[in-house]
């Protein structure tokens, strides 16, 4: 996950620049340079500490997999699809517990604390998410999902999350929005009015 997000890196700032240049010629502005640091700050603090911890976790992954999977799935498209599923599922849950538990949500929360909503928002992370997180994907590892594959779907996860953190694109397809989260469904969920 961190490789596929190191090497993400150059289209992250390169679509904040293409939002920053939409918003100068559309004279919408979501942008607050102070804000923008903040997010893109704990970012980095986020992916420094990730190195280190997603090294224990793809050992940890990985270990479970090699000792007490119940079998090990070879890699392949149908594969990859499942894994891709289960991936998303766990993603939810893990994310749906960070927004209902109170400890959970003291990490979440810098995510949300943002006052604006761009796509330097989608690096505003936790360092600490890795805590509560992790133990939903593990599942994953006695399932025989190979923890090569584990990575690539998770980075792919990660990148995906990336652009629904924008005001820009206001919606998708009919039959987009029914089956995916959007940037419209995500503009809800990052709502501050009450309900």
């Amino acid at each position: 996950m961190i490789a596929i997000t190191v090497l993400a890196i150059p289209m992250y700032f390169g679509l904040m620049a293409l939002e920053l240049v939409y918003e100068a010629i559309s004279d919408k502005k979501t942008y607050r340079l102070s804000d923008a640091i903040t997010n893109i700050s704990t970012g980095t603090l986020q992916q420094t500490t990730g190195v280190f911890f997603s090294i224990i976790k793809i050992g940890i992954y990985a270990a479970v997999y090699e000792h007490f999977a119940l079998h090990h799935l070879p890699n392949n498209t149908w594969t990859f699809i499942a894994l891709f599923i289960f991936y998303d599922i766990a993603y939810y849950w893990e994310h749906r517990l960070a927004h209902t538990v109170n400890l959970f949500w003291g990490g979440h929360v810098v995510h949300h604390q943002s006052e604006d909503y761009n796509l330097s928002v989608a690096l505003r992370q936790t360092s600490t998410g890795f805590i509560w997180g992790f133990p939903f994907f593990l599942p994953m590892a006695l399932m025989g999902f190979d923890p090569k594959m584990l990575l690539l779907v998770g980075g792919l996860n990660l990148l995906y999350q990336f652009w629904i953190h924008t005001e820009h694109i206001k919606k998708m397809p009919m039959w987009f929005e029914a089956i995916f989260n959007t940037p419209s469904h995500h503009r809800v969920h990052h709502g501050r009015n009450p309900k």
